[in-house]
């Protein structure tokens, strides 16, 4: 049993290298990270302010992510066709927020998108043999 618990640990200290490496090369993600976070973690909790007051920093961030240089290690075609839906999935939430959608919208938008973030976090750790 002890041996199982300090596997766990082990695995999830490694994981959690692996995105700081991962953020580390790529900053723009890095800075879209920080967004995505100050407004997931709270509308998880039923807290949506954050997710409105930041809305449009999503978008701007998600932007400057589309139009950022990918680091040579994760530059393939399935993460920028998914930077591309992250893009546009901020906006559409933008959008939502803007258009005063119903909580339940706004909390199944951010839902997807940060789906769709970890989905390129997902791809880069299996694009990134340096780890």
């Amino acid at each position: 049993m002890k041996k199982s618990i300090i596997l766990l640990i082990t695995f999830f200290a490694v994981s959690q290298l692996k995105a700081q490496s991962i953020f580390d090369k790529w900053e723009e993600l890095n800075e879209y990270h920080h967004v995505m976070s100050a407004t997931f973690h709270p509308a998880e909790k039923g807290d949506l302010e954050p997710l409105k007051m930041m809305a449009m920093e999503l978008t701007t961030k998600a932007d400057v992510l589309a139009e950022a240089t990918i680091p040579m290690e994760f530059d393939t075609k399935a993460i920028k066709k998914a930077v591309n839906q992250l893009k546009t999935d901020s906006k559409s939430l933008y959008d939502k927020v803007e258009s005063k959608a119903s909580d339940d919208e706004l909390k199944e938008s951010i839902y997807m998108l940060h789906d769709v973030f970890h989905e390129i976090v997902g791809l880069c750790r299996d694009m990134d043999h340096d780890e």
